[in-house]
């Protein structure tokens, strides 16, 4: 695939493998919640939500996404004159979640009204070696296939190296939820960072999609460590929707809670998002699951005891 001159990105982890790999003076455009790294926040903003979302609960968003996909078929739009104005010839999507970001069908049919006839390209990991997959598969679009090829030898050895220092501890049993009303539990990479970590996930599958069970499928589990982790939420949110949901955590995690090991985390920085920082996802997994061998992991602004 040939060096891509003008990128646009059309979802978060997209926008972070650009910049990770240096690309970001290419990056012309990006989503609607696009934020990290700061400096792409004045670029033009790409798509927008067919509804409000800022200081909803997780039950409110629940319900505005199943009313989106009945009234419009998809939550998300593209702002096709932007697009058009942008004019890119790499256009990042995503086919993993129709509820996250743009998905690769409407990325598709935006692309085919562009003079510019770009590329699009749809970044689909559902595990930690589709993520690193993603990162290589933009470096030989962005023709810096050698840049991405150390960027993931630096996560790999990173993931490796958490690991090794929990193998031979006894494993923590792990409830993690990543969305509360209604309750989901997780998939695609994050049971694999879990396993990493040193822990064992009671509800979820790797590999595949996260998926909605009820609480009453969740007493009896009494985990070790309880990780309430709701998609795209950062810390104040997670914590804000764990204290509405207080008895129900309380109830299916009473020990965990009891032992201050439940925690509220900021998702959209170690979990919801398939890029650079699944590393540092694992190391916080790591630091909160065996605490005694990772004391210089700070978990300040990044997690938080829930019931504080």
């Amino acid at each position: 695939m040939s060096p891509a001159g003008r990128i646009a990105s059309l979802l978060p982890s997209a926008t972070e493998i650009v910049c990770a790999l240096g690309l970001e003076d290419h990056l012309v455009g990006v989503s609607h919640s696009c934020d990290r790294p700061p400096a792409i926040r004045s670029k033009p903003r790409l798509t927008r939500p067919r509804f409000p979302l800022d200081g909803l609960s997780s039950g409110e968003i629940d319900a505005a996404v199943r009313q989106a996909l009945r009234e419009f078929g998809g939550v998300y739009e593209v702002d096709s004159e932007r697009l058009a104005a942008v004019g890119p010839d790499l256009l990042l999507t995503q086919g993993v979640c129709e509820v996250c970001a743009v998905p690769t069908r409407d990325a598709e049919a935006a692309a085919l009204t562009l003079i510019s006839g770009p590329t699009v390209l749809a970044l689909d990991a559902h595990d930690i070696a589709g993520v690193l997959a993603t990162i290589r598969l933009v470096g030989r679009a962005g023709g810096v296939a050698e840049r991405a090829e150390r960027c993931v030898r630096d996560i790999e050895r990173r993931i490796a190296s958490a690991h090794a220092r929990v193998e031979g501890r006894p494993v923590v049993r792990v409830l993690a939820l990543e969305w509360l009303d209604p309750p989901f539990v997780p998939g695609h990479w994050v049971p694999e960072m879990i396993a990493l970590a040193g822990g064992t996930l009671l509800c979820g599958v790797a590999g595949r999609p996260s998926f909605a069970v009820e609480w009453a499928d969740l007493a009896g589990l009494c985990p070790d460590v309880l990780l309430v982790m709701p998609c795209g939420f950062d810390l104040a949110a997670a914590r804000t929707d764990a204290r509405r949901h207080g008895a129900s955590l309380r109830a299916v995690a009473p020990r965990a809670i009891r032992s201050a090991r439940a925690y509220a985390v900021d998702a959209t920085t170690h979990f919801s998002r398939p890029g650079p920082r699944v590393a540092d996802g694992v190391e916080l997994l790591a630091a909160l699951l065996h605490p005694d061998l990772f004391p210089e992991v700070s978990i300040e602004g990044r997690a938080h005891p829930v019931g504080d």
